[in-house]
């Protein structure tokens, strides 16, 4: 670049700031508007919330919080909508929908501080009639499937470059404007009718207009639900077909079927299955998948590679359950009630920042450690059957052994929690914290929560070398223990063991690749797989023309808008579902979170974790990994759980202060130790 392009540059970088300045000053003037005729709508004798959210582009919250005399009579009592990710896929019109995709990436990190208003968690009732909750439903219980799964033959297309990779064929079309209908127009004028699925590598084509709507969702739900001509939105059919659009930020999934045909296919992100980088071709991630289907035939005869690692790890695992014995009539499905607690109480990974001056404002380093497969780690135990429950009177006339077992053992506990005087170390047991499923974990000395803890966790609090923390039983639940996922762990820990292989000892840099690729698609599928079982309440999604908003359901949340089209979803409880089990899927986590403060290593006599750090060490938790300001010597034999040194950043450096900033400086942390020099 030379001067002249320089200097023009930077004048062109004046003017785009002042219209920036303008424009931002018009909608500030505008939302203030919109907020003040909300205000004054909201005066009106018969003036409803879900009237005028529709109408001024806002959720129904965002206009109660603007006029609290319109919040519903039952709001306090209203279905929560579902995390992030776990909605339901968009429909054409209101429908009940199929279950969704996988999980959204770990939810945002939880500041340090105490919130001042934590939301307050369900308990079980206190009537002495409680049988409906703790009686499994009925007629509900995972059963091996008398059905053989089918493949769907599938393309791999690059949505930058216009590459198809279809069998051992490459291709290069045009893609036009990369909307859905020009995808699905180029790609079957070039392979047969019979593909089911395209696999975009690259390119995100359903962000192409992202600079347009003010969320990527929007824009994704525009991408989805632009006409395509000669096809329409899948209805579904057959044991496996999902209906709908599922409208996702990152990895959304647009399914079509032909106007004039029984023709069905999918469109979808390949990051629901592992992060690709920029070189890799479509070719390769044909490869990983042809590997993953290969090593997983080693291990379930019968194994399909489906849409998704969620529904690719359900769908392993019910070719596991076992056809005779002890639980040859199947796992039983827990009653609607105990569900909807589990959902509500049993948070998934630790996602926690901790801020100066809880951490030093200049750290001396910053050192990730993530634990390798960590959920395969806790697989070997999970609840069975109809569980049983533990009142506080009960509990307290136990002996020491009978209470140790239990707390030890698949249990889910109501717990009044105090923090022990003189304690300096991260806090041990989530709290709420307000938002939809938020957690935090109070650690200053003498605060005192009530909160919901899987066994593993308040084992720990109660037998950590630091100091034991005062926990009263509140309440409980216990399961007799099992292993209903153990076979269907160990078989996809071989095949990530075998896949981890392949890629550190082939000699073709392609093939290696392809291989790292599949062995990730292992861990997605057993993660997304334990995911998947927590089962949450369904949300149907739906569009109405913005001239009949007003048929917008009064409970539904209106989540984008154009000008032709209002998007909105809303929760209709729990389906009937065999295979939901959000029991094993809470025991994980517990087990997991726990692991991150301690985990002993038999081999080597040594524990591992937050809490074998010194105090003011721990900077952040995140999901499966601990981030450090001191180096730790785990060991790591590269199996499951193992503490592996996966950055470091040499300082100082400022204190993250926010997920963004923890997160880039993650990256650079990862980078510098992967340029580092070998010591000698």
């Amino acid at each position: 670049m030379d001067a002249q392009t320089y200097t023009s540059g930077l004048a062109e970088l004046r003017t785009l700031r002042d219209d920036i300045k303008k424009t931002a000053a018009a909608l500030s003037r505008l939302e203030t508007q919109r907020d003040k005729t909300v205000t004054a709508l909201a005066a009106h004798d018969k003036a409803k919330a879900e009237r005028i959210a529709p109408a001024a582009g806002l959720s129904i919250a965002d206009v109660v919080a603007l006029a609290p005399q319109l919040v519903p009579q039952d709001m306090d009592t209203a279905p929560s909508p579902a995390a992030p990710g776990n909605a339901e896929p968009a429909q054409p019109n209101p429908q009940p929908a199929a279950p969704a995709p996988d999980p959204a990436p770990p939810a945002p990190l939880q500041q340090s501080a105490d919130p001042a208003t934590p939301r307050e968690l369900p308990a079980l009732p206190q009537d002495t009639d409680t049988d409906r909750w703790f009686n499994p439903t009925s007629g509900l219980a995972s059963q091996y499937p008398n059905f053989i799964q089918q493949p769907h033959p599938t393309v791999f297309l690059d949505a930058d470059t216009g590459v198809l990779v279809h069998r051992d064929h490459t291709v290069r079309l045009d893609l036009g404007d990369r909307s859905a209908a020009a995808i699905l127009t180029a790609v079957f004028h070039t392979v047969p009718d019979t593909i089911q699925r395209i696999y975009i590598t690259a390119g995100a084509p359903w962000h192409r207009d992202a600079d347009r709507y003010p969320y990527l969702r929007d824009a994704v739900a525009a991408w989805l639900n632009a006409p395509t001509p000669d096809w329409r939105v899948d209805t579904g059919r057959g044991r496996d077909r999902m209906a709908g659009h599922f409208v996702h930020a990152r990895s959304p999934v647009g399914r079509y079927q032909r106007n004039n045909g029984d023709q069905h296919v999918e469109i979808r992100s390949v990051g629901e299955w592992f992060d690709l980088e920029t070189t890799d071709h479509p070719g390769i991630v044909r490869d990983a998948f042809r590997l993953l289907w290969e090593e997983l035939r080693r291990h379930f005869p019968d194994a399909v590679v489906m849409g998704s690692p969620s529904q690719t790890g359900r769908d392993l695992w019910t070719r596991t359950i076992p056809r005779r014995g002890k639980h040859a009539d199947g796992f039983p499905v827990l009653s609607e009630e105990l569900r909807g607690l589990l959902h509500a109480t049993a948070g998934q990974g630790r996602n926690e920042l901790l801020t100066p001056p809880r951490v030093p404002e200049r750290l001396p380093a910053l050192i990730e450690y993530d634990r390798t497969f960590a959920y395969a780690k806790h697989t070997w135990k999970s609840p069975v059957g109809a569980p049983r429950r533990v009142t506080a009177n009960a509990f307290a006339a136990w002996s020491a052994k009978e209470q140790h077992d239990a707390l030890y053992g698949c249990s889910h506990w109501h717990i009044r929690v105090t923090v022990p005087a003189g304690w300096n170390h991260v806090g041990l047991l989530p709290a709420p914290a307000p938002g939809e499923r938020a957690w935090h974990y109070p650690a200053a000395p003498g605060a005192t929560f009530t909160t919901w803890a899987g066994g593993p966790e308040v084992h720990t609090a109660l037998t950590n070398s630091l100091g034991s923390w005062r926990v009263e039983i509140l309440d409980g639940i216990l399961w007799e223990a099992g292993k209903p996922l153990d076979e269907w762990s160990k078989k996809l820990k071989d095949t990530w063991t075998n896949l981890s292989a392949q890629a550190h000892f082939q000699g073709d840099a392609q093939q290696s690749r392809a291989a790292h690729l599949a062995s990730r698609a292992v861990r997605s599928i057993l993660l997304y797989g334990i995911g998947s079982f927590a089962q949450r309440p369904r949300m149907v999604t739906g569009t109405t023309p913005r001239s009949m908003e007003r048929d917008v359901p009064p409970d539904a949340e209106i989540v984008g808008f154009d000008d032709e089209l209002i998007t909105w979803q809303k929760p209709t409880g729990f389906a009937r579902d065999p295979n939901a089990h959000p029991e094993w899927s809470a025991a994980i986590w517990s087990a997991a979170r726990a692991a991150l403060l301690t985990q002993y290593h038999r081999d080597d006599d040594i524990y591992a974790g937050a809490l074998h750090t010194p105090p003011g060490t721990v900077v952040a938790f995140r999901t499966d990994a601990v981030y450090l300001t001191q180096p730790q010597n785990w060991p790591y034999r590269h199996r499951p759980g193992d503490y592996l040194l996966k950055g470091h950043l040499s300082g100082p450096t400022s204190a993250p202060t926010s997920e963004e900033e923890l997160l880039t400086l993650r990256d650079t942390g990862r980078q510098a130790l992967n340029t580092a020099p070998e010591e000698a």
